[in-house]
């Protein structure tokens, strides 16, 4: 870890260029409710519709994904596809089944833990799966279904696994997955045409997780309310830190406030797109000849350093999200509202376009129910998965 010698940089994890944080602290449409960001894609994707003559083409973008990964699919059912050389990149994981009555979802994972009795036969199971696929504490868990950071937890030991499990939802699978060697974090997005061999980065973002620092005599509530951005975010803050709200922190003492980079949980985004490089779209075209079927998406990735991000070196996939995955840089305080508002349309654009180059190569779309019933599906489950860390 490290901070700037600057009075307006954040204290940052390593590896992560330094955070400037003078000047607006966000910008005013980035805690927007997505449906009203969301607004002029929905009228972009009629207008699409009408001119493709096919309102759920976006559906078979990734025609090997259900519903392209646009909502309710599992992660695992896009890390599944990948062959030997893909996996090399994507960090190790497995997927548990903590509550009853419920039939995994096809392509889920490569290890599921059956309903048990009692909290304790269900973490005893669990940690066998994990010992079976070479995992040990800590490990990452997360919703096998579900988006933006809901749900995310860093399990360190057998009790936190326990509890964990005790409280997800029948029917909610939980992914377990090895945690990162490294703690910086980059959000890309990769499109790539299915005529060619060749993608293209659109999109690459640094997530940086926000930390305050002790001085001896301020508690975490005080040091929080001070901070230029956190202070506005206190809702988003409070409750998972609550422990140590009213607790001094030592003088010196970087204090993360959240573990999963997800921006509507906290963290600070920041358009990275001067870091795209010729080296690190080959790494990820290496990647993709080995993932089937996937042609858009954003990857969440962790690096050692910005020189190995930018060389495409020592890259560890954390997850792959499919169709309905965003631009993340869009929430980067200095991107306008017009520019994010493009880059939205783009991606809706460039959804249709892949949906009708396979469906004329013989993939069929599915209807819009579906995709409803998935939806519905997922929103049930996020609604009652324990709070993220």
């Amino acid at each position: 870890m490290k901070q700037s010698s600057s009075e307006q940089a954040a204290y940052v994890a390593d590896g992560m260029p330094a955070l400037d944080l003078g000047g607006r602290a966000y910008s005013f449409f980035e805690f927007w409710p997505s449906w009203l960001m969301y607004a002029p894609v929905a009228g972009l994707w009629l207008l699409l519709a009408l001119r493709y003559r096919s309102l759920s083409l976006p559906l078979i973008a990734n025609p090997e994904v259900p519903l392209s990964g646009m909502v309710g699919v599992p992660k695992s059912a896009i890390l599944k596809l990948a062959g030997e050389t893909a996996k090399q990149s994507i960090l190790p994981w497995i997927v548990v089944e903590p509550g009853a009555d419920f039939e995994p979802p096809q392509g889920a994972g490569e290890a599921y833990v059956a309903p048990a009795d009692s909290p304790a036969l269900r973490r005893e199971r669990a940690e066998a799966a994990m010992a079976a696929a070479g995992l040990s504490f800590p490990v990452v868990g997360k919703p096998d279904i579900g988006c933006r950071g809901v749900g995310v937890k860093l399990l360190r030991d057998s009790a936190a696994l326990e509890s964990c499990l005790e409280r997800y939802p029948p029917g909610g699978s939980l992914m377990l997955q090895r945690l990162s060697d490294w703690e910086a974090e980059a959000g890309v997005f990769y499109v790539r045409d299915p005529m060619t061999e060749q993608g293209k980065i659109t999109s690459l973002t640094l997530k940086y997780t926000p930390y305050v620092v002790g001085d001896g005599v301020h508690t975490l509530a005080e040091l929080v309310a001070a901070d230029p951005r956190a202070g506005g975010l206190l809702h988003l803050y409070q409750e998972r830190n609550a422990a140590w709200w009213r607790e001094v922190i030592p003088v010196g003492s970087p204090f993360r406030l959240v573990f999963s980079a997800s921006h509507c949980r906290g963290a600070v985004f920041r358009d990275g797109g001067h870091l795209i490089s010729a080296e690190l779209t080959r790494a990820l075209d290496r990647i993709f000849d080995d993932i089937p079927g996937f042609y858009y998406g954003r990857l969440d990735i962790k690096f050692r350093d910005v020189d190995s991000l930018r060389a495409g070196r020592d890259l560890q996939i954390v997850e792959i999200n499919g169709a309905s995955s965003e631009s993340i840089h869009i929430w980067d305080r200095r991107t306008g509202f017009v520019d994010a508002v493009n880059t939205l349309l783009q991606q809706y654009r460039t959804l249709f376009k892949l949906g009708n180059a396979h469906s004329k190569r013989g993939c069929k779309p599915p209807g819009l129910w579906p995709l409803f019933k998935a939806w519905r599906y997922e929103l049930q489950l996020v609604k009652r998965y324990p709070a993220n860390d």
